[in-house]
């Protein structure tokens, strides 16, 4: 990919780090460069003096993306829920600094250039001070630049693309999870832990961004730690398809020891019921890092004995969270409410929500109580530690967040409807995920065999 032009910095960004005190974990290098430009529309839907000194608003308006329509809302209406849920009770709680907040919702069903026109309007209309955006990789990639543009904190809650962070620099992005090398990665090293003398594999992924990348993700790592490993098709279905009949024909005819995909919601729902119907779980291992939120839908049409993630160590059964109580009581009230059991999405959603509330509190502290201008809030995520549903994350310099990752196997169990997860592994976020400044694709050419003996051990499901 061609490299982006250099940016310009934003002046308020700069400032904001300048002045902020010696003993905040963020530096004027932390904040990277800005995005388009930062004149006129800049301050669209924004007063003056929001760039100066800052009022204490009578509210946090909060713009969230999400998918509400399509295949893709079995993802994101949970997300939606978990969301509703969590800013209720921060609200009863005081809200943030006294000020509650009321999320606008809109839809990223109907496609790119939709959420960039949805993006505009709560910025420019609905007055919005943060953004969450969004679950699609495409949408991320469009709206990073945009929250430069617009000068609007925007926090990528759920999108996995790798390239945002690695191909350009923002300073009013930031992403508080993980990103796909992480969530590919650790499945492969499983994979190579309980498989290692699988000899071909094929891939079956949406053909968008983050299908794509995954895949070159997994590719260039399993190059590096297994070579030779025949690949016996590379299946590229548009997203949203509903009949994965021709691939999995092809599949039974080709019978890889292996067949990987990152393919998610309702698409990821579909294909693992036709390719149950037809068996072919019986002739493939498959390697699913997205398939956690697809379990309890699914339930006993994905079999015992294969390998699944949770694009984190997102799982309401994790083996040892830092907070057991915490975990089980988010659990318990998402499931009262919602008669379903929470996702990752609801754990991103959750992410996002303590991130903001964790950056305005910062944000505010550094400047002595008063409220923060958008730049200092921006500033404020670099280095920001907030806690997870099951640990914590660390927002780095490059506004990448560390997250670890939970990797299992499918069980069948009398307790649940649906598969569980059994020899569970997390993997701690830094032994994962590229390092700043690194491409990922660049970086996993380096990895050596001999980290797989450096992996945690199992643990059962109990």
């Amino acid at each position: 990919m061609t490299k982006p032009p250099a940016r310009t910095e934003p002046a308020e960004v700069s400032a904001a780090l300048a002045t902020a005190p010696a003993t905040t974990p963020f530096s004027r290098r932390g904040v990277l460069l800005g995005g388009l430009g930062i004149g006129g529309l800049a301050l669209a839907g924004r007063p003056a003096h929001a760039q100066g000194a800052a009022q204490k608003p009578a509210e946090i308006k909060l713009g969230i993306a999400t998918y509400l329509s399509g295949p893709a809302s079995v993802f994101g209406v949970p997300a939606r829920q978990a969301a509703d849920m969590l800013i209720e009770e921060l609200n009863a709680a005081g809200g943030i600094a006294g000020v509650k907040v009321r999320p606008i919702y809109v839809d990223e069903g109907p496609g790119v250039d939709h959420f960039v026109g949805e993006y505009r309007r709560l910025v420019q209309s609905e007055g919005v001070q943060m953004i969450f955006a969004g679950i699609s990789s495409a949408d991320c990639l469009a709206c990073a630049p945009l929250a430069d543009e617009l000068k609007r904190p925007t926090l990528l809650w759920d999108c996995g693309t790798q390239r945002v962070f690695e191909d350009g620099t923002y300073g009013y992005a930031h992403r508080p999870q993980a990103n796909a090398t992480p969530e590919v990665l650790a499945a492969l090293l499983y994979l190579l832990k309980v498989k290692p003398d699988f000899r071909s594999l094929a891939v079956v992924n949406q053909d968008y961004a983050w299908g794509r990348d995954s895949w070159e993700i997994w590719r260039t790592a399993m190059n590096a730690l297994k070579p030779g490993v025949r690949v016996s098709a590379e299946l590229f279905p548009r997203f949203g398809a509903t009949d994965f009949s021709s691939e999995i024909t092809r599949l039974l005819a080709l019978r890889p020891d292996v067949i990987f995909s990152t393919t998610w919601g309702g698409d990821l729902d579909t294909f693992i019921r036709q390719a149950a119907d037809r068996r072919l779980f019986e002739r493939s291992t498959f390697v699913l890092p997205l398939a956690e939120s697809s379990l309890e839908r699914v339930g006993k049409a994905l079999p015992a004995g294969h390998i699944i993630g949770a694009r984190g160590d997102h799982w309401f059964l994790h083996p040892a969270p830092k907070d057991a109580d915490k975990l089980k009581s988010f659990t318990e009230n998402y499931r009262k409410r919602f008669d379903s059991y929470p996702i990752y999405s609801t754990h991103h959603m959750a992410q996002a929500i303590n991130a903001m509330k964790a950056g305005y509190e910062k944000a505010i502290a550094a400047k002595g109580g008063q409220w923060p201008t958008d730049a200092e809030l921006t500033a404020a995520f670099r280095g920001l530690t907030f806690p997870s549903l099951t640990g914590q994350v660390t927002i780095r310099e490059d506004g990448q967040g560390l997250e670890d990752q939970l990797i299992g196997t499918t069980l069948h169990s009398d307790r649940y409807p649906f598969p569980v997860m059994t020899d569970m592994v997390v993997f701690p976020a830094a032994s994962v995920t590229t390092p700043v400044g690194q491409k990922s694709t660049e970086w996993l050419k380096t990895l050596k065999p001999d980290m797989l003996e450096k992996l945690p051990q199992p643990v059962a499901f109990r």
